[in-house]
């Protein structure tokens, strides 16, 4: 079954996909859009075009479990994906993927605008993989 992993950010949002076996995720591109509704059109022409047959969310909770507006919003983008694009989505629990990502791509020698623009597609790789490590 192959994913579509989305980690929603306020400029630019990342995206990864996994093989068609669910085994490994792959970043796939980072979308600079500041409008959800555009947002939400860009990522179902994605998922469309990797043929995505389930979107994985990332859910940015708070250090101690809470959820607060960035949750909220993601909750809420997520149910519009999935009546867009007509998949069920999984929101995944995304705390320290991007810390775990700029860890990953400072260990890859990856700096400046480079780092900047690699780092929400990274995120988004480690949120899939996470998913898919959890389906096993």
């Amino acid at each position: 079954m192959i994913a579509l992993s989305v980690d929603l950010g306020h400029a630019r949002t990342g995206l990864a996909v996994s093989d068609k076996s669910g085994f490994l995720a792959s970043p796939l591109c980072v979308i600079t859009e500041y409008n959800d509704e555009k947002l939400i059109d860009k990522i179902a022409e994605k998922a469309e075009e990797v043929k995505a047959e389930i979107l994985v969310v990332g859910l940015p909770k708070n250090m101690d479990g809470t959820e607060g507006e960035s949750a909220r919003r993601a909750r809420e983008i997520a149910a519009k994906l999935s009546e867009r694009t007509g998949l069920p989505h999984h929101m995944q629990d995304e705390r320290g993927t991007t810390i775990t990502a700029h860890n990953f791509l400072s260990d890859s020698n990856v700096y400046g605008k480079k780092r900047k623009q690699r780092v929400d597609a990274a995120a988004a790789t480690i949120i899939l993989q996470n998913y898919l490590d959890s389906q096993k």
